[in-house]
C-alpha cells in the first residue's frame, strides 16, 4: 500500500489503533460496571459485534440504493469504524497478534488465488 507523506503521518499504526480501542473498551467496562454492575463477557461482546455487522449490512444496502436508512454516508463510516474497533478488541481479548495473522492470511490467499489463475491473467 502506498500513501503520500501527509496521509502516512495522519494514519495511525495498528498498535496505536489497538491501544485506542482498548482505552475505549476500558471506558465501556467502567460504564457497564457503574450502570449494570458487570462488564460484557467475550461472548456478549461477539454478539454485539454480530449486531454491528448486521447494521453495517443495512447501511451498505442503503449506499447501493437497495433500502432506505437514516444517517447516510456518515452512518456507514461510523459503522465501519465500529466494526474495526470490535475486531481489534476481539483480537486483544483472544490473544491474537492481528498484524501477524493478517499478513499470514493475506499471503496464503495471494498464493492460493494466484495458483488458480492462468499465467497470462496475473496482474503483477
Amino acid at each position: 500500500m502506498r500513501f503520500d507523506a501527509d496521509r502516512r503521518e495522519a494514519w495511525m499504526g495498528l498498535d496505536e489503533l489497538q491501544q485506542q480501542a482498548m482505552r475505549v473498551h476500558d471506558l465501556y467496562d467502567r460504564l457497564n460496571r457503574h450502570e449494570r454492575g458487570r462488564v460484557w463477557t467475550r461472548e456478549e461482546f461477539m454478539l454485539g459485534f454480530a449486531g454491528d455487522v448486521g447494521d453495517l449490512a443495512k447501511l451498505v444496502m442503503a449506499e447501493e440504493g437497495a433500502r432506505d436508512m437514516p444517517g447516510g454516508r456518515a452512518a456507514l463510516e461510523h459503522e465501519l469504524a465500529d466494526c474495526l474497533w470490535s475486531v481489534l478488541i476481539l483480537a486483544q481479548r483472544y490473544g491474537v497478534d492481528l498484524e501477524t495473522a493478517y499478513r499470514r492470511t493475506m499471503a496464503e490467499l495471494e498464493t492460493s488465488i494466484s495458483a488458480r489463475l492462468p499465467g497470462d491473467e496475473n496482474p503483477s
